[in-house]
């Protein structure tokens, strides 16, 4: 597995970003680009540049990403000082995973890496490799299921943008591996120098909201030709009772009838969409406003800061103090 010595303020890390036929474009370019801003910020301070990238591939000297745009590669290398391996995903990740030369060719490399990490839908392939065995991962939101069927011994979390689990780090979809790259900065450079690449590249060093990255309000839209009026007035209503006979009165149903429709349109229960739309909002509170975390919880509907903790313990494993401490603006 990955190395994990702490590298020193004026190493040069050589990043290796993992291409394939089939890429996903942003994928690759994203993380690159915040390591060069973070190379020209440096540099512009007198400083040597940190970081060494390099995209490499199997055979050839180009691969064509899913976008049809071709990325110039470097061949596999076996040898030579490694600090980061990023494996990128995309829609040919499945026809990568299943090259065993490929995935053999990881499985070393990332014994090499002080840290190894993937992007998107290149969890798949970092899984393929055995890297991710036992550990906690994150994918796109779509491929979840399908990544912890795939894998059984791999916890698979739905909801952060990224995880990090010892030296291995997986991230959410696409944009995510952004994300991910800043984080990687913030900890090699420090936290003004990914504030200043962030920056540079208008993006947030830690997104407003925290780390969901599919929030229960977009994910409801599904079924916003149905209950899309309940939704809007869930939003107003949050600090009142949202019982279930409640909601079944404003759907204008029975409360079997209105269960089981609700369920089939949007996957929850009507109880648990209103606590996950709950917290949803309780997490914009504490990462943009100063409110007290009890006046919080009984502007979002729990009732008690005790209420609120064990929602926030179930659903993003992180108690809403930690929440408010990481994700603060």
């Amino acid at each position: 597995m990955p190395k994990s010595p702490r590298s020193t303020p004026n190493q040069i890390r050589v990043v290796e970003v993992l291409a394939y036929p089939g890429v996903q474009l942003l994928d690759v370019t994203g993380p690159l680009q915040v390591f060069a801003t973070a190379n020209d910020h440096v540099a512009e301070a007198g400083g040597t540049p940190p970081y060494l990238l390099r995209v490499v591939a199997k055979g050839g000297q180009s691969v064509t990403a899913s976008a049809g745009l071709g990325i110039a590669v470097n061949p596999l290398s076996r040898h030579g000082a490694l600090d980061t391996l990023l494996i990128a995903g995309g829609p040919g990740v499945d026809v990568a995973a299943a090259d065993q030369t490929l995935v053999k060719w990881i499985s070393e490399r990332t014994n090499k890496a002080r840290r190894v990490a993937s992007v998107c839908t290149g969890a798949f392939l970092l899984a393929a490799s055995g890297a991710l065995k036992g550990r906690r991962a994150a994918t796109h939101w779509s491929c979840c299921a399908e990544l912890a069927r795939r894998f059984p011994d791999i916890r698979v979390e739905s909801d952060p943008i990224f995880v990090k689990d010892g030296p291995v780090w997986t991230s959410a979809g696409v944009t995510a591996g952004i994300d991910l790259a800043l984080a990687f900065v913030e900890e090699d450079l420090g936290r003004t120098v990914a504030l200043a690449v962030a920056r540079y590249l208008v993006v947030f060093l830690k997104r407003p909201g925290g780390q969901a990255q599919f929030s229960t309000a977009l994910s409801l839209q599904a079924a916003e030709d149905q209950f899309g009026a309940l939704h809007d007035w869930i939003g107003r209503h949050l600090a009142d009772d949202i019982s279930l006979p409640v909601l079944a009165r404003q759907a204008a149903m029975s409360e079997r009838s209105f269960s089981r429709r609700y369920a089939e349109a949007t996957g929850l229960t009507p109880v648990h969409a209103v606590e996950r739309l709950r917290v949803e909002a309780a997490r914009r509170l504490l990462s943009e406003s100063r409110l007290p975390v009890k006046r919080i919880s009984q502007r979002c509907g729990f009732g008690s800061e005790e209420t609120m903790r064990r929602s926030f313990l179930r659903l993003l494993a992180t108690t809403p103090q930690d929440y408010r401490t990481r994700f603060s603006a």
